[in-house]
């Protein structure tokens, strides 16, 4: 529970309460429960993409094709994603942070449970790909509009000396959210007989997915709506701010924030949902020796991100994320080795890439969140991970799959070493432009 100060005398010598003053534990543990839940949901369709959607929704193509639609609705939820920041942001203006934050966790669950509920393409035929498409546009709607404004709360209230490590913390959500995920789907993978698993097995994660939502509804508001954090946020403007304006004045600072931290991005999707669909493609690994390999890696990821904050405190974040994106460009010059390398360099490559990902990732969050006026910081964090999300991570299992089919796994590598790029360009840009105001 968040934590108060006594009272305080002031100059006159009356007395009267300080301001509650919000504890960035217990920030952290809003952030850390959030985070888990909606990544968890992201996995849980994510894998499905791989293991359920191609033969229950895409039966009349091929095993590559069916997975390729599933990546290309996959990818829908990342582009409406910034449109559901947008319409959550007048939400709030109108209604407060939590009627919009139950109006999104909301959306975020019934999209996920009535995935659960759907026919397959025998039953319903084209009517259950455009029943699929509407729960992954609910999805991505949510996402958007799931902002709390609890990371820019928790960078703002983090000390100093820790602020790369109090950022790290809720990145931890991801490893965490695809831990769980994974390990559902591989103990239904193990355990259940093929049809079993494609009629009923495949639904119980999207089950479960929407009574975690419902638990972390109430955890998030719990925090959100006390008037100590209310304070907070009023206190650094965490608030809504019109969007032409934003972008009018400071736009740039959106574009950066989200190619800031594209190497980490594109990473994102290249090493727990595009291998899934290489693995059951094109290689002998059974896909659960292969699942147990990430749940390894996840493991690595979590364990990686504290060292992320670790480094970040003493080198600086954005020389931390400049350093990473060098090592992922790196990583990725030996990713079609690694691939196409059987088993050991299969599962070589995912743990290595699990450990960049935590590495890189625990400190993707906000990086140049600091450019935005105190305003701005608010919407202008929501909208730099939208895109950010957009243009690194959307449509990457989609590319990696298909160019790689196509033209070997030297395209998944250039599509890696793209985001290294960008983020170097990026992060050279802020400095560049800090260098100005200043």
């Amino acid at each position: 529970m968040p934590t108060f100060h006594g009272p305080s005398n002031s100059s006159s010598g009356a007395s009267r309460p300080a301001d509650a003053d919000v504890a960035p534990g217990d920030i952290a543990v809003g952030v850390v429960i959030g985070r888990a839940s909606e990544y968890f949901d992201f996995f849980v369709y994510g894998i499905a993409s791989v293991l359920v959607f191609p033969p229950v929704f895409f039966p009349f193509a091929d095993r590559l094709l069916g997975t390729l639609y599933s990546f290309a609705l996959f990818a829908v939820a990342f582009v409406v994603r910034p449109v559901g920041t947008v319409v959550s942001m007048q939400i709030q203006r109108r209604f407060g942070r939590s009627a919009k934050l139950t109006v999104s966790l909301f959306l975020l669950g019934s999209s996920t449970v009535g995935m659960a509920l759907l026919p397959g393409y025998e039953q319903a035929g084209s009517a259950a790909i455009a029943l699929l498409m509407l729960c992954r546009i609910g999805q991505g709607l949510a996402l958007g509009g799931s902002w709390d404004g609890l990371p820019s709360l928790l960078a703002l209230n983090a000390p100093e000396h820790k602020r790369g490590w109090y950022a790290m913390l809720g990145q931890l959500g991801a490893p965490i959210g695809f831990f769980v995920a994974c390990g559902v789907f591989a103990y239904l993978w193990a355990n259940l007989s093929a049809p079993d698993f494609l009629t009923w097995g495949w639904r119980y994660p999207f089950f479960a997915a929407f009574a975690i939502n419902v638990v972390a509804l109430f955890a998030r508001l719990r925090l959100v709506v006390t008037h100590e954090y209310e304070r907070q946020l009023e206190l650094h403007e965490l608030d809504p701010c019109d969007v032409g304006e934003l972008f009018a004045e400071q736009g740039h600072n959106v574009v950066i924030g989200a190619f800031a931290a594209m190497a980490s991005y594109a990473l994102f999707h290249l090493v727990t949902v595009f291998p899934l669909s290489w693995i059951m493609l094109y290689s002998e690994q059974s896909v659960g020796q292969f699942m147990a390999i990430e749940l390894v890696g996840a493991v690595l990821a979590a364990a990686a991100m504290p060292l992320s904050g670790w480094v970040a405190d003493r080198v600086g974040r954005r020389r931390t994320l400049g350093g990473l994106a060098v090592l992922i460009g790196l990583f990725s010059l030996v990713t079609p080795a690694l691939l196409g390398g059987g088993i050991a360099g299969e599962d070589t490559f995912i743990l290595i890439g699990f450990v960049l990902l935590g590495l890189s990732y625990g400190q993707a969050a906000g990086a140049v969140t600091s450019n935005f006026l105190p305003h701005f910081r608010y919407t202008g964090a929501a909208l730099s991970a939208d895109l950010a999300w957009l243009v690194g991570a959307a449509f990457a299992p989609l590319l990696a799959l298909g160019l790689g089919a196509k033209f070997g796994l030297i395209a998944v590598s250039l599509y890696l070493m793209t985001g290294a790029i960008c983020t170097l360009l990026a992060l050279r840009a802020n400095k560049a432009l800090s260098a100005v105001r200043d």
